[in-house]
């Protein structure tokens, strides 16, 4: 469905016309945003029947509905951490073959199939450096602090706190020392304290989640549920340090603490 790029009424627009479009099996998931469609499928004891299927009503409900799927921009990321992987067959639309990639760029956040955020973090620690030589032209041209430090908030931690709490939390100690320099040389070249990157995850991770806790409606409210005595939130149960450190128990035991 074409919409105009860059209406503020383009991402409500397909919401509406896209409503009905939904998972029809338990174990997938469809995820919508502006025009981006993600169908995300639980694949258990190498049983396919259901995340394929699903593919295939989302493109009979694309016919039905006069759209159509771009099979060139469509990719298929498989996440699969046993030692010995099995062979997935590619999925058809059409007759074309879905690409199956290792990672891409998904609403601006760099994915991969083993979920290590060092390339995305990279990438933010890039675009951040970027910012700095601006940063000290305004200063060798004698701005004041205060105004070095908003540009600072405006334009470099914008883009250090991107989509922080879905990838900061597993990232490696040597891309957060990566990522904390850019805040170090920034609050050398300002001369003002500038909150360092933990802390930056610690206050999204806590507004993030009060919201989610206030709003019944969001899909991840029952995530979060207060114990009986209401003081203190249900612990998420989690076997492995990838999900440990994930958003949701993160953000449980801040609520919590």
């Amino acid at each position: 469905m074409g919409a105009p790029q860059g209406c503020v009424l383009s991402p409500l627009l397909y919401s509406l016309f896209t409503h009905d479009c939904v998972a029809k099996h338990d174990s997938n998931t469809i995820i919508k945003f502006a025009d981006d469609t993600t169908v995300v499928g639980l694949i258990t004891d190498n049983d396919e029947t259901a995340y394929r299927e699903e593919v295939r009503d989302l493109e009979v409900w694309c016919q039905d509905n006069n759209c159509s799927l771009n099979v060139i921009k469509t990719k298929e990321m498989i996440v699969d951490y046993k030692k010995r992987r099995a062979e997935h067959a590619s999925i058809l639309i059409g007759r074309a073959v879905v690409e199956q990639v290792e990672r891409f760029k998904f609403l601006g956040v760099h994915i991969t199939n083993k979920l290590s955020w060092s390339k995305h973090s990279k990438t933010v620690v890039k675009r951040a450096l970027q910012i700095l030589f601006p940063l000290s032209r305004l200063k060798r041209f004698g701005m004041d602090p205060q105004i070095l430090k908003k540009f600072y908030s405006c334009t470099i931690e914008s883009i250090l706190t991107g989509c922080i709490t879905a990838w900061y939390g597993n990232c490696s100690a040597s891309d957060r020392k990566a990522l904390q320099r850019v805040v170090r040389t920034a609050q050398y070249i300002t001369g003002a304290k500038l909150p360092a990157i933990q802390d930056l995850y610690t206050r999204w991770c806590q507004r993030k989640a009060k919201k989610i806790a206030k709003d019944s409606s969001h899909p991840s409210h029952r995530l979060l549920s207060l114990l009986p005595h209401g003081k203190r939130y249900r612990s998420a149960k989690s076997r492995s340090k990838r999900l440990l450190n994930s958003f949701y128990p993160q953000a449980i035991r801040l609520l919590s603490s």
